[in-house]
């Protein structure tokens, strides 16, 4: 690894030079007191679960955020969410911070490369100035606004008196009327709705979610629908009802509803949004169900005709949309029109600032839902690449995510670059790559969860090497290749896959051992895999997309692992398995099973302040003096993984099937992890380790898993290459993405794409061992996998 880039030391203590934090206590922080220096890069390091996150993000940033919105009016704060602020007793010295996070940029299937960064904005002006024929404003070339026509009611005032008129309005918008601008329709194939043999009640649909034991029992029943006929026997009118009506108010035990067919209703809360983002057993119901195809009326660009039609030297806006981004760049500088001298500018620094960050190979019509999280962080920092603004505090949560060790060293040089415009620079990582070029490290733990939460050290990259601290020992940590790989047994056979930029690859991937994808950003790895592997019989797809639930959801209920438990709770005090949930009968009647008691105070923060009643135990009085192995059901929900694991194991507490599932959560790095923990409060890494750890007991498929040592520590890497050792050894053949050269060097098999990015890859350039990689080094990763194992 190089560590020649020059580091800066701290600078002095003067309280304009240091941001002090004082006795911070959010999540599993311990009154923690440290002086981060302004106007240099500071790495935080620790173990996952350390409590990095909850001090970088939860306390510091989110001060001073909480700071900026206080500054406008309170109308305007009205429209701003509202923040609550840290538990800390002292913050001082804070700058305006500017989050640049790994959150998914939205689920809409709308939302694409170029409106998420205001470059498509550019374009629509432009083409509406330019562009020959003239179809119409910037909104006549946005697939998100459709073209309306009508009159209405408008009241005026006349010589002081109100007079009431009709006036026609129309919308020219750039909207496909087909699609609706999402550039893609779908056919829904009815059977995997239905099976038509069964009555409602008696379980017909197949939808998930749809059960008739809940609300939907009686909408259905209130809209008129015998529940205990088979639906083969419904007549015509009503079988179209049940598919195709639409909304429609009934009243069902005095309670005003609102009853719609299945099909409107599904295309509104499924089909409108990202399908990569659903829970994965609605994602397979999707895959199922659903076929999608490319827009016949507008062939895939969103786009009306008439917006199409309008040209800027041959060319539309939806051939510049769909262009490298680099390829666009190029284009836009040859333009040459003083009358949009200023926009040409500005569009040519957002371009460029693209190619700059390694993102040249996106397009700007690219779903910003298909992004990963490493390409979803560095498009949100094009807006702040070309800043003027100096003295801010940026701050990044792992930028190095979804990054080949060929395109580090270019991240590494942002982010001095940003350090040496003034700003102060604070990133959560835990590659040594990006951690050799902090002026200042900040080592949190000594562990996770209750165990971390301290500083373990602050200083200089030397002085950690020396700290001996966890990440101090295994700053150096070098992987070596396998005396031996596994053979396999049969493949899965890939012909002429071409998504995105892939050439018409055809690639074999062995079955029965460690497959590593791997190659630069943008080589086409994720095409490959999700395109031609996603939705094959046998094939388990693991990825960090968002896991969908609220703030009540947690590992105990996502795993399954709470219906053993809520079971063996009633069997041992002969009551009901529902009283131990508190989304349900249990619930305290106070805080309804939160564990607190929102109050909404309009546009300051909202309080919540724990329930003084169940006293955040989240259940009624009578439902605590119940007792399994002598604990009670909200005891239990505290436990961390790792203690709950040991309390199901033996003794009173002995319960086989939830140590089953406990013990595959602590398999997957989970153990400092509560059972009770809310899953919006987990980073993407944990989110994929929580999703595999409920497919470990899967008998002989294929797991495709998506970078997962994403958000782990340099310690915890063996961990997981001992996870996947044994999941292979059981049966399994896993296809992992990966940048990992730790990963890569305990390959069984590699495939390597490339050679460059976008246009530039797409190819399969290797096929081997690793040995045979490391040997051949004709590519850019077997040139860093062979520095990496000969250091």
């Amino acid at each position: 690894m190089s560590t020649t880039t020059e580091t800066r030391p701290p600078t002095g203590r003067d309280a304009d030079d240091v941001i002090r934090v004082i006795g911070a206590r959010v999540n599993n922080l311990r009154d923690v007191s440290l002086e981060i220096p302004k106007r240099r890069l500071t790495v935080f390091t620790g173990v996952s679960g350390s409590g990095k996150s909850s001090l970088v993000f939860d306390t510091v940033a989110a001060e001073s955020q909480r700071l900026i919105n206080e500054t406008y009016s309170s109308f305007v704060q009205g429209f701003m969410p509202s923040l609550a602020r840290p538990d800390v007793d002292v913050l001082e010295g804070l700058t305006t911070a500017i989050i640049v996070d790994q959150q998914r940029m939205g689920a809409d299937p709308r939302s694409t490369v170029g409106t998420a960064t205001d470059a498509n904005a550019m374009l629509r002006i432009l083409f509406s100035r330019l562009g020959r024929p003239y179809v119409g404003s910037a909104q006549a070339f946005s697939f998100n606004v459709a073209s309306i026509s009508g009159s209405g009611a408008v009241t005026t005032t006349r010589a002081g008196q109100e007079v009431k008129e009709r006036r026609s309005f129309s919308v020219t918008g750039g909207m496909c009327p087909r699609c609706e601008g999402r550039g893609a329709v779908n056919d829904i194939d009815l059977t995997q709705l239905y099976d038509a043999s069964k009555s409602l009640g008696g379980g017909a649909l197949t939808i998930p979610g749809y059960s008739m034991d809940g609300w939907f029992g009686r909408i259905f029943a209130g809209a008129g629908f015998d529940l205990d006929l088979p639906i083969a026997r419904y007549p015509a009118k009503q079988l179209a009802d049940l598919l195709h009506a639409a909304p429609r108010k009934i009243k069902v035990d005095g309670v005003n509803l609102t009853y719609e067919g299945l099909i409107p209703r599904l295309r509104k809360s499924v089909l409108s949004k990202d399908v990569d983002a659903l829970q994965p057993h609605v994602r397979a119901f999707v895959d199922r169900a659903v076929t999608f195809t490319t827009c016949p009326e507008c062939d895939g660009t969103r786009l009306t005709e008439a917006a199409r039609s309008a040209k800027i030297d041959g060319l539309s806006i939806a051939d510049a949309c769909a262009m490298q981004i680099s390829d666009l760049a190029a284009w836009v500088r040859q333009l040459d029109e003083p009358s949009v001298a200023p926009l040409l500018g500005v569009l040519r620094g957002t371009l460029d600032s693209f190619a700059e960050i390694g993102l040249g190979y996106l397009s700007l019509d690219r779903a910003s839902g298909t992004l990963s999280g490493g390409e979803s962080q560095r498009t949100k920092m094009v807006r702040h690449l070309g800043s003027a603004l100096t003295d801010v505090t940026y701050v990044f949560d792992e930028p190095t995510i979804g990054l080949h060790p060929h395109d580090i060293e270019r991240m590494n040089s942002l982010l001095l670059r940003l350090r040496d415009k003034g700003n102060t620079v604070l990133v959560v990582e835990h590659k040594p790559e990006a951690i050799v070029i902090a002026d200042h490290v900040v080592d949190l733990g000594p562990g996770a969860g209750t165990e971390g939460g301290r500083i373990c050290f602050e200083g200089t990259v030397d002085g950690l090497r020396a700290s001996g601290t966890v990440t101090g020992r295994h700053l150096e940590d070098r992987a070596r290749l396998k005396d031996a790989v596994r053979s396999p047994h049969g493949a899965i056979e890939v012909r002429g896959a071409s998504e995105h930029n892939l050439l018409d690859v055809d690639v074999d991937v062995p079955l029965g051992v460690l497959v590593v994808v791997t190659g630069v950003a943008g080589s086409g790895k994720s095409s490959l895999v999700h395109g031609s592997l996603r939705g094959r019989d046998g094939v388990v797809v693991v990825d960090q997309a968002p896991i969908r639930g609220s703030r009540r959801s947690n590992p105990a209920t996502y795993t399954g692992l709470l219906d053993p438990i809520r079971k063996a709770f009633a069997k041992a005090n002969g009551v009901k398995p529902a009283l131990f949930s508190a989304n349900s009968e249990g619930a305290c009647p106070s805080c309804n099973g939160a564990g607190v008691v929102y109050t909404d105070l309009a546009m300051m923060a909202g309080v919540a302040t724990t329930c003084e009643v169940c006293e955040g135990r989240r259940f009624s009085a009578d439902v605590l003096g119940y007792t399994f192995g002598g604990r009670d059901i909200s005891e239990v929900l505290a436990m961390s993984i790792t203690q709950a694991e040991a309390f199901f194991a033996d003794g009173d507490g002995r319960l086989p099937a939830a140590h089953t599932i406990l013990r595959h959560l602590v398999d997957v790095g989970l153990g400092y992890v509560s059972l009770g923990q809310p899953l919006t409060t987990l980073s993407g890494g944990e989110r994929q380790r929580l999703k595999l750890a409920t497919h470990l007991g899967d008998k002989g498929v294929v797991v495709v898993l998506d970078e997962p040592t994403t958000g782990l520590h340099l310690a915890d890497v063996d961990q997981l290459l001992a996870l996947l050792d044994r999941l292979v050894d059981g049966g399994k053949s896993l296809v992992v993405i990966e940048h990992h050269q730790a990963v890569m060097a305990h390959a069984d098999w590699i495939i390597d794409l490339g050679p460059g990015a976008g246009r530039d890859g797409g190819r399969v350039v290797f096929e081997g061992t690793p040995a045979d990689l490391v040997a051949d080094a004709s590519t850019l990763t077997g040139q860093h996998l062979a520095g990496y194992v000969g250091a």
